[in-house]
């Protein structure tokens, strides 16, 4: 293409030929004028239109300027808008200098860490120490904080290296993981002790019998045996509740839907108990009506709970003392209560009664035959179906455990 220049030059000489043409051709000097200023005219034209060269931007040395850097992704205006959506905490910094913290980072941290320095912000030596290691040539390792923000809890932190020396920094909350890891040990290691215990009672007792002989020895005979038949249903009874305990947490998020009559369950359950070989079956003082209760519910799981918290007030209520079994209708629920005259419980012991393994007297709750997990699975019956548990107790009075379900529709 033409630029100005050439144009200009060009348009000028065709003018210039014309007028030659015309003067050549006898044409008079006003038509030779006008034709040299139609020919001026078309000339500035033509050179106006003409696109001219781009403009220099170094000062005419022909070098085009440097591009200018990227805008920096923390400050697009998008991503304050992304980082709130962010359920876990999230800061951006430049030059370890707080830019952005969006709201889970600001209600973990407070509002003042925006403008300040990333490593007071987070006051944890090892964050201190990772941020400082950080070079941005690799990408770091992930970052432990452990006791963060309080005592018992762990973060663990993540570096994202940008351009400039801007990074963020993910904060993600592992003390939910690692109590749900502690609490795995702890079960494994408290089921391997419970299953140990009367296991090496029973090969104890074996290996001494093989050693008895004679007519001699035949009450001694009868009554290891005797101990190995209570040894062995122990284990038996332990791992029913064992599997018990994992049927009901697999199905914890379904809901039953099928209608039961939650009276006949109790009902049902306290005859088969009378009619057992449980103690103190003439104790249990029935009270569930004459009406029937309806309830959404599995009826398995309900009469396992109904089993283990009458079986509970009969093993550690005082013998002679009544079990009371009651079902009190309330405004649309329905409460099941089971309250015993035994000794009670002190109150630093109640909100642990739940945790599988737990036992106020380890001696006595050995010898009683309990497994430690009767409540546990009555905790985890009692929430699959929407049920509010709550034990309340007397030392020397006794104690009323309780759960209430509502109704069905």
């Amino acid at each position: 293409m033409f630029d100005r220049l050439s144009s200009l030059v060009i348009a000028l000489t065709l003018v210039a030929v014309a007028a030659i043409f015309a003067g050549l051709a006898g044409g008079d000097a006003l038509t030779i004028t006008l034709l040299a200023a139609a020919g001026a005219a078309a000339a500035a034209i033509v050179h106006a239109a003409v696109p001219g060269p781009p403009p220099d931007f170094d000062g005419g040395t022909g070098t085009p300027e440097p591009e200018a850097p990227p805008p920096s992704l923390l400050r697009h205006p998008d991503f304050a808008h992304w980082a709130d959506q962010e359920r876990e905490p999230l800061i951006g910094t430049a030059d370890n200098v707080v830019t952005i913290a969006n709201d889970a980072a600001v209600r973990l941290l407070g509002r003042h860490i925006v403008g300040a320095d990333i490593r007071t912000a987070i006051r944890h030596p090892a964050a201190t120490e990772g941020l400082a290691a950080a070079d941005g040539a690799s990408p770091p390792p992930p970052i432990d904080l452990v006791d963060f923000p309080r005592s018992g809890q762990r973060w663990t932190l993540r570096i994202a290296e940008l351009s400039e020396g801007d990074r963020i920094i993910f904060l993600s909350d592992r003390s939910a993981i690692d109590a749900a890891d502690r609490m795995r040990s702890d079960f494994v290691a408290n089921a391997s002790h419970e299953l140990r215990t009367p296991l090496a009672a029973i090969l104890g007792y074996v290996e001494t019998l093989h050693d008895l002989t004679g007519e001699t020895d035949v009450p001694t005979r009868r009554r290891f045996l005797s101990i190995i038949e209570r040894e062995a249903r122990r284990m038996q009874q332990l791992v029913i509740d064992l599997l018990s305990i994992s049927r009901v947490e697999a199905d914890r998020f379904r809901r039953p839907t099928t209608p039961v009559d939650l009276a006949a369950i109790v009902r049902t359950t306290i005859a088969q108990l009378q009619d057992s070989e449980e103690a103190r079956p003439k104790d249990i003082i029935a009270l569930p009506g004459d009406a029937a209760v309806p309830v959404l519910g599995d009826e398995a799981q309900l009469a396992q709970l109904v089993h283990n918290i009458i079986s509970n007030a009969l093993k550690y209520g005082r013998a002679g003392t009544p079990v009371t079994v009651e079902l009190i209708p309330e405004e649309g629920r329905v409460r099941l209560s089971v309250s015993d005259e035994g000794d009670g419980i002190a109150p630093d012991h109640l909100p642990r009664l739940t945790e599988r393994f737990y036992r106020v007297d380890e001696a006595r709750s050995r010898s009683v035959g309990g497994t430690g997990l009767g409540l546990a699975i009555v905790k985890h019956i009692a929430e699959r179906h929407r049920g509010q548990l709550d034990i309340a107790s007397e030392p020397g009075k006794g104690t009323r455990v309780s759960v209430v379900f509502p109704l069905a529709a």
